[in-house]
């Protein structure tokens, strides 16, 4: 008997686009999908429902109240100062602003703490609100990037999708692509109700305060880095469920590191606070980054500070994405090369 050669199976034809479009008919028949999106719009309804029981447009009585009482506050303040300034006790090599604070001014005492209750404010609650919806959008797409590739581990059609398409680093690219604009959709779509709850809300129950300058491109920038933050997260949430292949697992260690581990750094470590994760999605969202407070130090003059670190926009995009490209090409790599069972 002669031993016959056969040639070794080839890759099955099929373009790449074939295989995003399949990818994302899996993504979008997953009822987990649907159901996040029927949560997204109850929880917009109940938020516009509350809001509007909660907040209430000033009437010209009430305005001329609290811009009295506002003042009367802001002179108050000023007359505690001035004694302060004028004590014989106080230090002479120190600041006057850091012994006696800075002077008070409507900033802050805002007129909106006199009003009661008091109206939506667009210009204040604006940004706020986005840095807000843009942590939340973050926690779902980390849920949606775990489920998606998550299910296909217990399931175990992973392996089953490898006997129609061999080439895995192709099918990693389709699912990580999927992912990455589904993450981006949610988040878009997070920041747009944002948007028109506020908007609905400052026609409605609002201040009638316009905006001031450069409100509009600071909101929408931070919108924007939201949309952002949310595509890091839906990709680590991804590269994490991959790498355990287990949802369950990789929520787990993502709740122990965000409530026990950062906890215990920023109480014992304090000077590493730059390189949290949390951290880091704040800084980027916010339009002027994350001051963090370091370590605690007496000055030579004897008078307590604290060391400040100003971590930006522009550093916090940097480091999530070198987390989030080592988290998924960690996992991309032992796909390709450890065995399926």
């Amino acid at each position: 008997m002669s031993a016959v050669l056969t040639p070794p199976p080839t890759a099955p034809a099929g373009s790449f686009g074939g295989l995003v479009r399949a990818e994302t008919h899996r993504f979008l028949a997953r009822r987990f999908i649907r159901v996040l999106l029927l949560v997204a719009l109850a929880g917009w309804a109940t938020a516009l429902v509350v809001s509007l029981l909660a907040f209430q447009t000033p009437s010209p009585e009430r305005l001329a109240e609290a811009r009295a009482a506002q003042q009367e506050q802001i002179q108050l303040a000023g007359e505690g100062r001035e004694q302060c300034l004028a004590d014989p006790a106080r230090p002479a090599d120190v600041a006057p602003d850091d012994w006696c604070g800075p002077p008070a001014t409507a900033d802050q005492l805002p007129l909106s703490m006199f009003l009661q209750p008091e109206p939506f404010s667009l210009s204040a609650d604006g940004t706020a609100g986005a840095v807000s919806v843009a942590a939340l959008a973050a926690a779902l797409a980390f849920l949606v990037g775990g489920t998606f590739v998550g299910a296909e581990w217990s399931t175990r059609s992973m392996v089953a999708l490898l006997f129609w398409e061999t080439r895995r680093p192709r099918v990693m690219a389709a699912k990580l692509l999927v992912t990455a604009v589904a993450s981006a959709v949610l988040g878009l779509l997070m920041q747009a109700l944002w948007l028109g709850l506020a908007t609905l809300l400052q026609s409605v129950v609002g201040d009638g305060v316009t905006p001031p300058a450069g409100f509009w491109s600071e909101l929408l920038g931070a919108q924007g880095r939201g949309v952002l933050l949310a595509v890091f997260a839906g990709l680590l949430g991804f590269g994490l469920t991959n790498l355990l292949r287990n949802t369950g697992a990789a929520t787990g260690v993502a709740f122990v590191y965000v409530a026990i581990a950062e906890n215990a750094v920023r109480a014992l470590r304090p000077a590493w606070q730059p390189w949290l994760l949390t951290n880091n999605a704040a800084a980027l969202v916010l339009p002027d980054g994350l001051t963090l407070y370091l370590d605690d130090r007496v000055d030579s003059q004897g008078v307590y500070r604290q060391v400040e670190y100003l971590l930006t926009s522009g550093q916090a995009a940097a480091f999530l994405t070198l987390v989030t490209a080592a988290v998924v090409g960690v996992g991309v790599v032992l796909f390709n090369r450890r065995d399926l069972h």
